[in-house]
């Protein structure tokens, strides 16, 4: 891997958004960085748990000031998060985050992995971790990653003797770290890997420590440091036109849905490794020191080495090509050597620079981003040689759809050739989809069975290109994906990923139907076409108890990429219940039960995702009072839609456009989460909103995050009320109704402790830790092991109103369905509505 100078100084010199997926075209500049890590035989290998967690300073040190090969291990893809840039959420944003992560390496010059952990939201200590993630199982990866990526340096993101003090993801993943060092290198452990890869004992194993660790700077410089490396990471590349610290911003900034845009950063910055197992180095600003990096690390590689260094040390800035016999000498070389790991990545390495010094340009794109099973594909064929070396192109083809054609055509110098390919895709051709959703996992793991699939960020393409040439007498095969490409006037030239999808896929509108009373609903089922002229039937899937209208629909659809709505009208029964309903669609005897998210964004190349199509359904007995509710929109969540399902007539409030008078029209307004930490213009509309209240308004505040830096401001409530960073992460807590005798938890609908069944994730989060006496705390509930908090629902009248805070994770529960959750956010919007008539305030 490498840095992309192009790309960087693309997003640092223009405001253009990254073309995702668009080939890198490198300058001499780049060539010779790529040559120089060639030359060093070393790789490091960063842990942690999630997206983001990563210190991209250390990376792109490793990787371009060291030189070194350098992977991140990230043990989720960060599917509890949340997302600020889209509706994506869990399993979607999972994929978003992996892409955000590749972006990241791009930039860095680091490699992806991943274990089958799953982000199942926020732990507060490593053993309740553990127990959700199965430990064995996650061990299991980070061995198979230590002994497939071979590093000599381990360095993890975190402390894992501090247990309790911060994420339990976070610890755990520093404790398996830890564990896994020696276990790599214990031939009887995990023997089934043994068949891929070779135990490994990696050299030294260093945490990348802190003043933060210490709680201040001030303790920090107090603290023992002869176990710890200092490096300054803060280095100028001259060949690339930027310093370490501008292409660690960069990279990080690509986590956007996190909100992790930032300012690029310059000068002498100091990063600490503190040695954890392995040898201390007798040079403290060399991670590497005392292991040997260079050519003769491998037997049969000091030639090489002789041959790659004259390389570097007299490389050709004007016209690269001229080493091209060089490149080709040492490549030969290298496939006498004994040393498989290394004879692997540095052939690739030197394939790659055989590429790029002879300015080889290799691509097959599609004529259309999408094919299905059984489907005809065409493809146009672009070979170009910018170099005046030797060459010839012998064949081309793709092999996995049987395609290969002979040609023995010599490239001559900047002479284009193109050819196109028509080929049939066969029956069962995999679907395009990532490789950890295709079957269902549990709450804490994916489920992967292919031991060679784990860890890897994407699903590996079946659909690519080989192309064999004959470069100055020695044949070379090089692989290249397909990929579709257009242009748009807006946005120039587009590449992205050519794809495999079923002929049509059929989706809910809504991921969740709640029948507030035993009256039918109209569900629409949306069928889109992957392929032109299908036609079928709808079959609606659903339990003993609810009625459906029809079972079976026939359905018509002429153009690839249209849609069609069928509607079912389904009876719900008149108890309580819940359950799930599915759409199968049947063409020509097969079946088809996915539906298609589409993960579209500038910075990420685009991501065909195929689901399990299927939403729950709620039947639940509710009473609500109010009809039309206002709502401000904060960092996005889909409570809005979740209230119209009740019943609700939900209005989007600009908050530009609140004033004294625009909010008596609602019968309550609800201010969505963390709006105070991302709307700044709130807080100078926050007078009106209590008026509002004190006019006998109904005013409900979701949760909002303290100690941040976009933390909400003070005064967000009438009384004291002190945000704090206290939680409750485990979903199944007991939960106690200590205000029994309160409306809130009586009118309209009477709420009780089973009404706290069947949440997800967590109960809630950044609960207030201290409030005035006018507060009335309804709640108490607490992690096992801590003491019980009763901040995660407070109620307070205010003038003719009553002013609500809740840090209760509607946002989550309501879009899971989970009907005790519905009822009580029912019951927020009718306090004080007990003695009023049910008259809405907006006629008509």
């Amino acid at each position: 891997m490498r840095v992309f100078l192009v790309f960087l100084l693309g997003i640092l010199l223009t405001n253009q958004p990254m073309k995702a997926q668009t080939p890198s075209k490198p300058s001499s500049s780049e060539i010779y960085h790529s040559i120089q890590k060639l030359n060093f035989l070393g790789s490091a290998l960063y842990i942690a748990a999630h997206p983001d967690d990563e210190n991209t300073r250390m990376i792109a040190y490793l990787s371009n000031n060291t030189k070194a090969r350098t992977g991140y291990l990230s043990l989720t893809r960060g599917d509890g998060g949340q997302n600020l840039i889209g509706p994506e959420l869990r399993e979607l944003l999972g994929v978003l985050r992996t892409q955000e992560l590749l972006a990241a390496r791009h930039v860095d010059g680091g490699e992806q992995f991943f274990s089958r952990a799953n982000d199942f939201g926020y732990s507060k200590h490593p053993d309740e971790t553990l127990k959700i993630w199965n430990k064995d199982a996650v061990l299991s990866d980070v061995v198979w990653a230590i002994r497939k990526f071979q590093p000599d340096i381990i360095i993890n993101r975190f402390d894992h003797r501090s247990p309790g003090t911060t994420h339990g993801h976070h610890t755990a993943s520093a404790m398996l770290s830890f564990e896994a060092f020696d276990l790599a290198n214990n031939s009887n452990l995990y023997k089934e890997q043994l068949k891929y890869v070779e135990p490994w004992q990696p050299k030294r194993l260093f945490f990348n420590t802190s003043w933060w660790f210490y709680g201040s700077q001030e303790k920090f410089e107090k603290a023992d440091k002869s176990k710890m490396l200092n490096v300054d990471v803060g280095v100028f590349y001259p060949s690339l036109g930027l310093s370490n610290n501008e292409i660690a911003s960069i990279a990080s900034s690509q986590h956007l849905c996190q909100g992790f845009g930032r300012l690029t950063t310059r000068g002498s910055e100091n990063e600490y490794i503190e040695l954890l197992k392995g040898d201390m180095p007798t040079d403290k600003s060399n991670i590497f020191d005392g292991i040997d990096t260079s050519w003769s690390r491998i037997k049969g590689g000091k030639a090489i080495g002789d041959i790659l260094n004259k390389v570097e040390d007299n490389f050709n800035f004007e016209n690269p090509a001229i080493h091209l016999p060089q490149l080709v000498e040492a490549f030969n070389l290298l496939q006498n050597t004994k040393n498989e790991h290394w004879k692997t990545l540095k052939s690739k390495e030197l394939e790659n620079l055989i590429v790029e010094i002879s300015g080889l340009y290799l691509e097959v794109s599609s004529k259309d981003p999408i094919s299905n099973p059984g489907g005809k594909a065409d493809f146009v064929v672009e070979v170009l040689n910018r170099s005046s070396a030797d060459m010839n192109l012998v064949s081309f083809g793709i092999p996995f759809l049987n395609s290969i054609e002979n040609t023995n055509i010599v490239l001559k110098e900047n002479e284009k050739h193109n050819f196109e390919l028509s080929v049939q895709i066969a029956d069962d051709a995999k679907y395009t989809s990532p490789y950890w959703l295709s079957e269902k996992g549990t709450l804490g793991m994916y489920k992967v069975n292919n031991q060679e699939l784990i860890g890897k960020p994407e699903t590996p393409r079946d659909v690519n290109a080989e192309f064999v040439l004959d470069i100055n007498g020695t044949k070379f095969t090089f692989t290249k994906p397909v990929i579709y490409r257009s242009a748009q006037p807006d946005k120039g030239e587009i590449y992205q990923p050519f794809e495999i999808l079923p002929v049509a896929s059929a989706s809910f509108k809504d991921k969740v139907l709640i029948f507030a009373d035993g009256q039918p609903k109209t569900v629409p089922v949306t069928i889109k076409a992957h392929k032109n002229n299908i036609k079928g039937e709808l079959q609606f899937c659903f339990s003993d108890g609810w009625k459906v209208d029809q079972e079976t629909k026939s359905f018509t659809i002429e153009k690839k990429g249209d849609v069609q709505t069928v509607n079912f009208v389904l009876t719900p029964p008149d108890h309580e219940d819940e359950s799930y309903i599915s759409p199968i669609i049947k063409i020509n005897g097969k079946t088809i039960s996915k539906e298609l998210a589409t993960i579209d964004y500038d910075h990420v190349p685009l991501q065909s995702v195929l689901l399990h199509s299927e939403a729950k359904v709620v039947r639940l007995n509710i009473e609500k009072v109010g009809e039309h509710i206002g709502y401000i929109v904060g960092a996005g969540d889909a409570v809005p839609e979740s209230l119209e399902q009740i019943g609700y007539t939900v209005h989007t409030i600009d908050v530009n456009a609140i004033n004294s008078s625009s909010l008596k029209k609602y019968d309550a307004v609800v201010v969505g989460i963390r709006a105070y930490n991302v709307l700044p213009e709130l807080r100078f509309k926050q007078k009106y909103l209590l008026d509002y209240v004190k006019d006998g308004g109904n005013l409900v505040i979701q949760y909002n995050t303290a100690g941040r830096r976009d933390r909400a401001y003070e005064d967000i409530a009438p009384f004291k009320l002190k945000l704090s960073r206290d939680r409750v992460t485990d979903e199944n807590s007991p939960v106690e109704i200590i205000a029994k005798n309160h409306a809130l938890v009586n009118f309209p609908n009477k709420i009780e402790e089973k009404d706290f069944e069947g949440w997800v994730q967590e109960r809630g989060l950044y609960f207030p830790n201290e409030w005035a006496k006018e507060f009335t705390p309804i709640l108490s509930m607490k992690d096992q092991g801590e003491n019980a908090t009763k901040g995660s629902l407070l109620v307070a009248p205010y003038g003719k109103g009553n002013y609500i805070y809740s840090g209760l994770s509607f946002f989550r529960e309501l879009p899971a369905g989970v009907s005790g959750a519905y009822k009580l956010f029912a019951n927020m919007l009718s306090t004080g509505k007990e003695k009023v008539d049910n008259e809405p305030k907006i006629k008509g």
